[in-house]
C-alpha cells in the first residue's frame, strides 16, 4: 500500500470541501481531495442543489438568520449542564462542550462569515442574484449562485486545480489514520487497491442518506418511505461520520430526523420538488385528508408538512387542485416535476385514477368544501382565509375544491440531508465525548450536525462554504506549525 503525503487533505467535493481546499491552498498547504464519486459525478449534493442561501445581499445574511437556528426545538436539555452556554468555549464544562446543542458561538461565527465568505466566492469567479425560486409565498430574503450548485461545483473545481490542488476521484474513504491520539491522515480503497494519504484532515463527506442500513438504524421504518433528493445524495453513506465516531466524536443535530423535501415519487429528475399544495388539498392513499395544508408561507412550512405526508401509509398523498388552483399565476414554478399530472373531469373520475375510494375522495372533498368561508383569496401571501369547524384546519387559502377538470400529483419525502452528525467547535475542529479537540481532525458541511427540529432553510450550502472556509484556513495552519512550513504536494513517502 502506497502512501502519500499532503499538508491538508480533504474527503469530499461539494461546497463544504472545495471551499476547504480554496482556503487551505490559499494559506500555502499542499491540498488533497477525494472523492468517491466519478470525475462527472462529483460534488455531492452540491451538484445538483438551485443552492438558495439565506441572505439579504451578498453582505448581510437575512433578518433572524441566528435566532432561527438557535430557536430550533431542541429537546428539554438540563439546564444544570446549559447554564454556562454564555461562557468562553474553554471556560465551560466538558459536558456542555460536548453536548448535543446548537452552539451559539457556532451561529455567531456562521452569521459574521457568511458575507466575507460571499465576497471571498466572488474573488474565486462566482457570481450571486436574487434569482426566482419555487416557493409562491415566503418568509425570508435569499440570494443564490447564478447557475446553481452545478455553477459552485464546476467553477470552484476548476479554481482549486488552477492553485495546484490535486483531485483523486473513485477514492473511497475507509480508515482514519492515528498516532499518538491524532488523526494524522487517512486510507482510501480504490479499483486499482488502497492507498494511504498523511496529513490533517476535514472531513466534508455529507451524511449518509445514500445508506440503507444507517438510515434503518437511525429512521426505522421511515426509511423504506423516502430516498436522496437527487443521485448525489446517493454517494453520501456516512463512512466520515462513522470513523469520526468511532474516534471517539461527540454528535450534533437529531439524529431522527432527516431535512425532508416533498417530491413526486415517479420522476427520476433532481428535486423534483411540488410545493403547491397550498391551494389545494391533501389526501393520502384512503381518499382522507390529514394535515392543516396551509399553516403559513410554504417556504417556512413545507418540510413539517412533508413529514406528515411520510407519516401515512406508505409514506404518500395525493396533491388535488381544481381548476382555480391550477390557474394560480406561476403555480408551475411550485411543481417542478416532469411528469403530467394525473386529470379527470369529475372527482369520482379522479378517485378511479388514483385508485380511491370514489365515495370516501368525494365526501371528504364536501367536507372541506363546506367549511370554507366566503372571500376572496390572495394567493401572494398568507390571507387567513381559514376553514370553520374542520379538522384538521385549512389557515390559508382555504377556498372550495369544486371546479374542473381536476388535477392531482403523487407526493412522498426525499431525504435532502441528515441532520444528525458531528459536534465541531468555531474552528471547524471536530470535538469529542469528553469535550476535547480530537487534534488533526476537522469536519464542515452537512455531515456536521446543527438542526434538531426543522431544518432552517436555504442555510445548507450557505454554512457548507463558510465552515469550509474557516476549516481550510485552520487546518492549513495546524499542518503548518507541524511542518515548520515546509509544503509537500503529494510527495511519495513509501511504496510496498
Amino acid at each position: 500500500m502506497s502512501t502519500e503525503q499532503y499538508d491538508v487533505v480533504v474527503v469530499g467535493s461539494g461546497i463544504a470541501g472545495l471551499s476547504t481546499a480554496i482556503s487551505a491552498r490559499e494559506a500555502g498547504a499542499s491540498v488533497l481531495v477525494v472523492d468517491r464519486a466519478t470525475e462527472s459525478e462529483a460534488g455531492g449534493n452540491t451538484r445538483y442543489t438551485e443552492a438558495y442561501m439565506r441572505m439579504a445581499s451578498v453582505d448581510e445574511p437575512a433578518d433572524g438568520l441566528a435566532d432561527a437556528l438557535v430557536d430550533d426545538f431542541m429537546g428539554h436539555p438540563d439546564p444544570g449542564i446549559t447554564g454556562d452556554a454564555g461562557r468562553a468555549w474553554d471556560k465551560r464544562s466538558p459536558l456542555l462542550r460536548a453536548h448535543p446543542m446548537v452552539d451559539l458561538d457556532y451561529v455567531e461565527t456562521f452569521a459574521d462569515n457568511a458575507g466575507p465568505m460571499l465576497r471571498w466566492l466572488e474573488g474565486h469567479g462566482m457570481a450571486f442574484a436574487q434569482l426566482p425560486t419555487l416557493f409562491l409565498t415566503v418568509s425570508t430574503t435569499r440570494l443564490a449562485p447564478v447557475g446553481g450548485g452545478l455553477a459552485l461545483v464546476e467553477t470552484l473545481t476548476r479554481r482549486a486545480k488552477e492553485l495546484g490542488v490535486t483531485f483523486a476521484y473513485e477514492s473511497t474513504l475507509k480508515e482514519l489514520v492515528t498516532e499518538a491520539g491524532a488523526v494524522t491522515g487517512i486510507v482510501v480503497a480504490t479499483a486499482q487497491g488502497r492507498r494511504t494519504y498523511t496529513g490533517t484532515v476535514v472531513l466534508a463527506c455529507g451524511g449518509y442518506e445514500g445508506n440503507a442500513e444507517l438510515m434503518a438504524r437511525y429512521h426505522g421504518d421511515k426509511a423504506m418511505t423516502c430516498r436522496p433528493v437527487a443521485r448525489g445524495g446517493n454517494y453520501n453513506k456516512g463512512e466520515g461520520i462513522e470513523l469520526a465516531l468511532a474516534a471517539g466524536a461527540a454528535t450534533a443535530g437529531n439524529f431522527s430526523l432527516f431535512h425532508a423535501e416533498p417530491i413526486d415519487p415517479r420522476s427520476g429528475d433532481p428535486e423534483a420538488a411540488i410545493m403547491a399544495f397550498t391551494y389545494g388539498v391533501l389526501v393520502n392513499i384512503h381518499g382522507e385528508r390529514f394535515v392543516d395544508e396551509a399553516r403559513g408561507p410554504i417556504d417556512a412550512w413545507y418540510e413539517r408538512t412533508t413529514r406528515d405526508i411520510q407519516a401515512q401509509d406508505r409514506g404518500m398523498a395525493w396533491m388535488i387542485l381544481d381548476a382555480a388552483g391550477q390557474a394560480v399565476p406561476n403555480i408551475r414554478t411550485a411543481i417542478r416535476t416532469e411528469e403530467p399530472a394525473i386529470t379527470a373531469a369529475s372527482l369520482e373520475e379522479l378517485a378511479g385514477r388514483l385508485d380511491l375510494d370514489p365515495q370516501v375522495l368525494t365526501a371528504t372533498i364536501e367536507e372541506y368544501n363546506a367549511a370554507c368561508p366566503d372571500g376572496e383569496w390572495d394567493v401572494t401571501r398568507p390571507d387567513g382565509l381559514a376553514t370553520d369547524g374542520l379538522s384538521p384546519a385549512k389557515s390559508n387559502w382555504a377556498r372550495p375544491i369544486a371546479e374542473g377538470p381536476f388535477a392531482a400529483y403523487p407526493i412522498m419525502a426525499a431525504n435532502v440531508f441528515t441532520f444528525g452528525g458531528l459536534k465541531v467547535d468555531t474552528s471547524s475542529r471536530v470535538v469529542d465525548r469528553d469535550g476535547r479537540i480530537i487534534d488533526g481532525l476537522y469536519a464542515a458541511g452537512e455531515m456536521t450536525g446543527l438542526y434538531y427540529s426543522n431544518y432552517t432553510g436555504s442555510t445548507s450550502v450557505l454554512r457548507g462554504a463558510t465552515f469550509g472556509r474557516i476549516a481550510g484556513a485552520q487546518a492549513a495552519e495546524r499542518a503548518g506549525a507541524r511542518t515548520g512550513g515546509t509544503t509537500r504536494v503529494g510527495e511519495e513517502v513509501a511504496a510496498s
